[in-house]
């Protein structure tokens, strides 16, 4: 029989803890997201559709961006028991310095129309964390201000090398006495990929005030009010703007870069030098062999070419290849903190986060580029302790293993995709 009593005063007073209410809109929608799902979710409420697909779409039919968000779900991780793992060490020595969490913010362009603080927001809060920040070509802030906003931290800039190389030169010549350590440059961009949102939005910048945008900008009447009421977008590199997204890469990239670009870029720049955009074995090794410092498997975020590789399955056979030589890093698809110690479990020494960068800069400005961050960091921090490793080094393969879902057809097929 239960013994049963009449509920009493004190102890109920116990049961209610009442918290006082956070009177800022901001740091509420922030605090209650658990994840960049959670931040993405924010993100598409509060930014025009156009500006927000530029962001979350991808190339054609979007099957390379499905697939490598995918392939980081598809593995399965081994713990070891009994290894205690209280207190975890995330950074990582990467191109010459310290990253206090294995990834950094990766380059993406006409960020100020995500939010109006863009790379500005993205770069201290890199800063502040402690890891490094991409300025993209295409970035939608100076070589020089974004020094400015993280003066003290480590800035890297993504180079595309242009059909008027001076211009191209030039950048590299800026980029170097303002003081960036590491170039990117990035060779998956002959011509801009078909982004199908973008074209059917009408997405161009400036963005134009149609019917549809009106429409659409009346729940959102702040992004609206921040973008016609802070300075003009400025580009690193573009003089001038006005058309699609489309047209404007297509006046930037040029389809006959060649490693003689490669070459000459080597001879101006006197950092790191780091070549974004491998998809293959084959390709990885000659550009070690001439003497880059490291690459980055990527397919652009899916943007460019549907159906390309998926980085994450590309990594164990370029890591075999060339990961004793040269600094290997990778991005696409990373949603979670987990995709990044995989990351570095199978042979990364880095990863660049994108999109979910964006998401929490659209989400909340610098605040929300620092709560992308911190979910990240808590992410790794836990799934480091829950696999019994105290630091990113002890990371190795045997800790995971890649489900497979996409087989090849035939040995030829395989053997053709590893190369």
């Amino acid at each position: 029989m239960v013994t049963r009593q009449l509920p009493q005063i004190p102890e109920l007073l116990e049961l209610l803890q009442f918290q006082r209410p956070d009177l800022n809109a901001r740091r509420r929608r922030l605090g209650a997201a658990l994840s960049i799902g959670d931040l993405r979710a924010i993100a598409k409420r509060r930014t025009p559709k156009a500006a927000f697909d530029y962001t979350d779409g991808a190339a054609e039919g979007e099957i390379s961006l499905a697939r490598a968000r995918q392939a980081f779900e598809d593995i399965e991780f081994h713990p070891d028991v009994l290894r205690p793992a209280d207190h975890v060490d995330t950074s990582v020595e990467i191109l010459g310095g310290r990253s206090a969490l294995p990834f950094g913010i990766a380059p993406t362009g006409f960020t100020r129309l995500m939010q109006t603080e863009g790379e500005v927001a993205g770069a201290g809060a890199a800063g502040a964390a402690g890891i490094p920040f991409t300025l993209s070509t295409l970035g939608t802030t100076s070589i020089e201000d974004v020094k400015a906003a993280n003066p003290h931290g480590r800035n890297w800039f993504q180079l595309y090398v242009m059909r008027e190389r001076e211009i191209s030169y030039g950048l590299v010549k800026r980029a170097a006495d303002a003081g960036f350590d590491t170039l990117m440059f990035t060779v998956d961009t002959p011509v801009a990929g078909a982004r199908l949102r973008d074209k059917r939005n009408g997405f161009s910048i400036p963005p134009a005030l149609t019917v549809a945008t009106i429409l659409n900008a009346i729940p959102r009447p702040w992004w609206w009010f921040d973008f016609l009421t802070t300075p003009k977008l400025e580009f690193a590199s573009l003089s001038s703007t006005g058309g699609t997204v489309g047209e404007l890469l297509n006046a930037a990239m040029d389809p006959t870069i060649s490693y003689e670009d490669l070459a000459v870029i080597r001879d101006l720049w006197p950092g790191s030098l780091v070549v974004k955009g491998v998809q293959n074995v084959a390709d990885s090794r000659r550009l070690i062999d001439l003497g880059v410092d490291g690459i980055v498997l990527s397919n652009h975020g899916g943007r460019q070419l549907d159906r390309a590789p998926v980085p994450f399955h590309l990594l164990p056979h370029v890591v075999r290849e060339v990961g004793r030589d040269a600094t290997v890093m990778i991005d696409t698809g990373i949603m979670n903190g987990a995709d990044i110690v995989a990351s570095m479990a199978l042979g990364a020494k880095f990863a660049l986060i994108g999109r979910a960068y964006l998401y929490g800069l659209m989400a909340g400005g610098r605040a929300g580029v620092d709560r992308t961050i911190a979910i990240l960091r808590d992410e790794i921090e836990r799934t480091m302790k829950l696999l019994g490793v105290s630091s990113i080094a002890e990371l190795e393969p045997r800790h995971v293993t890649q489900l497979q879902r996409l087989v090849p057809v035939s040995t030829a097929a395989s053997e053709s995709v590893a190369r």
